[in-house]
């Protein structure tokens, strides 16, 4: 983007901002709301992998979104598109988990290794069309060095025996001369690759096979047993509120996984009627928020039974799939929804969740990276936009590494029919500089907040926020720039620092450590 038009973004959020903030004071009084701070730590640091990404085989999340192929006009690098690898490079990707989902487990990955013109099509059995498995490891493991991001691998526990999920391993992993290493070297790579996760599989209980927990829990054993290297061993966990499964495989499984993973989708219908993307109610638009901070009671009793066979907390919980899931509109790709400000406001709460639990959570992966489900980009031929989902994720990359604080909010909740919220949540850490860092949510749509802290400031504090005028403004091809963040400044007082919060916002700042 060129720096005149990036200033005209700027100044037109700026613009966007200050009338969101004065049309909402004059229309409603602000709500009082106390945020008290401690120097006591919640919990281990904030891993970088929380902000990690889940890129699928389906739609056009890979084909047309990542990837065109180095015959393509499109400007690209060996295939994968130049304007979305630039972007997620900016945003940092920490960890991919590939290739599913529910896709991992019908996966063959000899299909997609060797010459790519005689790589065999296969149909998609979960998500329609044809898969051609013209990006496959190497194309994959391409993209992951492009991004300096840590890889994790879903291994086909479902319908591939425990040899092949070793052998796919030990072909990405093995020096020396063994022939799946030189095999590798014969395709193209003559260095080995480092994977950090190796996933068992993948919703068992569902897409997975359709597995008892106990039939599970002797599988994960079998196919761990064989895994040889430094790959940690990732436990497909649950994803329909099932604390038996979780008692079985954390009780037998236990000493044969360093994770186990849960899977968290915000719908604000059912799974007939997920609901749209956009031109949504208040209704709607609470009723997906109660439904996005549900993943904290989920969260806090997974972890619960797996404190009792795990009291050092050796075993991780990964969140490798979480977000909204709305209705596909019609004649889009598979899985394909808009990103409103909505789904801005439910990836900042579940931010704020992650960091109230770090002694557990170490990773979680947003479905997904692009064109699929609460996407971070979109794209419609050469043509890219960035979602608020995106810009979320860029505001809390000060948290990445940070120490998460005490912070107590006390204030009134908001009601819309019978849903019932805190007008405001709040997460706070302390970066490795000193400074403290504050991410705050006002979830009313219609009442801004008044937030006094306990925080002693002498100099301004600056930030940047995230809002707008439409509960579902968005982001479009026509106007990329229509919800993008913008400065945010707060004075400082005699007393301690006050923020003030326009209605649904999201609002960070850093506050430095005192000389």
């Amino acid at each position: 983007m060129k720096s005149s038009n990036a200033r005209s973004l700027r100044n037109a959020s700026l613009m966007l901002c200050a009338a969101v903030m004065s049309v909402d004071a004059l229309a409603a009084k602000p709500v009082d709301v106390r945020v008290t701070v401690t120097a006591d730590t919640a919990g281990p640091r904030i891993e970088p992998a929380v902000y990690g990404q889940f890129v699928e085989q389906l739609g056009t999340g890979v084909y047309g979104g990542l990837w065109v192929g180095p015959e393509s006009t499109i400007p690209n690098t060996r295939g994968w598109r130049n304007d979305v690898v630039e972007a997620l490079r900016r945003v940092g990707v920490p960890v991919m988990r590939w290739p599913g989902g529910c896709f991992a487990d019908d996966y063959d990955w000899r299909d997609g290794i060797g010459d790519p013109a005689k790589r065999p099509a296969r149909t998609n059995k979960w998500w329609g069309g044809l898969e051609s498995n013209r990006v496959g490891t190497h194309e994959f493991m391409d993209l992951a060095e492009m991004l300096g991001s840590e890889v994790y691998l879903a291994g086909n526990m479902g319908s591939m025996p425990p040899r092949a999920m070793a052998e796919w391993l030990e072909y990405m992993t093995a020096d020396g001369k063994s022939a799946l290493a030189e095999e590798r070297r014969r395709n193209g790579r003559d260095r080995p690759w480092a994977v950090k996760y190796m996933g068992i599989g993948n919703e068992s209980w569902g897409c997975g096979g359709n597995m008892r927990p106990e039939y599970q829990s002797d599988l994960h054993n079998q196919y761990a047993t064989f895994l040889r290297g430094s790959a940690l061993r990732v436990a497909s966990g649950e994803g329909e509120t099932n604390d038996h499964l979780v008692e079985v495989l954390m009780e037998r499984s236990g000493p044969h996984m360093d994770a186990f993973t849960l899977h968290y989708y915000t719908l604000p219908g059912d799974w007939k009627n997920k609901g749209e993307a956009l031109g949504f109610d208040a209704h709607a638009w609470a009723k997906t928020l109660k439904t996005a901070m549900g993943i904290e009671p989920r969260i806090a009793a997974v972890s619960r039974i797996m404190d009792k066979y795990d009291k050092d907390k050796r075993i991780a919980l990964y969140v490798d799939e979480w977000g909204t899931w709305y209705d596909t509109p019609a004649g889009a790709s598979a899985l394909w929804q808009q990103n409103s400000l909505r789904d801005a406001i439910v990836a900042a709460l579940s931010f704020n969740v992650f960091h109230r639990h770090t002694e557990r959570v170490k990773m979680t992966n947003i479905a997904q990276m692009v064109n699929v489900l609460q996407a971070m980009v979109l794209t419609d031929g050469t043509r890219m936009l960035l979602t608020p989902t995106y810009h979320v994720f860029d505001l809390y990359k000060p948290f990445r590494g940070a120490t998460p604080l005490e912070a107590t909010v006390e204030g009134p909740h908001w009601q819309q029919d019978d849903i019932v919220l805190p007008a405001v949540d709040v997460s706070a850490a302390r970066a490795a500089d000193g400074s403290i860092l504050l991410a705050l949510v006002n979830l009313d749509p219609e009442r801004p907040a008044r937030v006094a802290t306990n925080l002693k400031v002498k100099a301004p504090v600056r930030g940047r926020i995230l809002t707008a005028a439409a509960m579902d403004a968005h982001n479009t091809f026509a106007a990329t720039g229509t919800l993008v963040p913008a400065p945010y400044f707060a004075k400082p007082a005699k007393a301690a620092l006050t923020l003030e919060l326009p209605p649904k916002s999201i609002v960070v700042v850093e506050i430095p450590a005192a000389r």
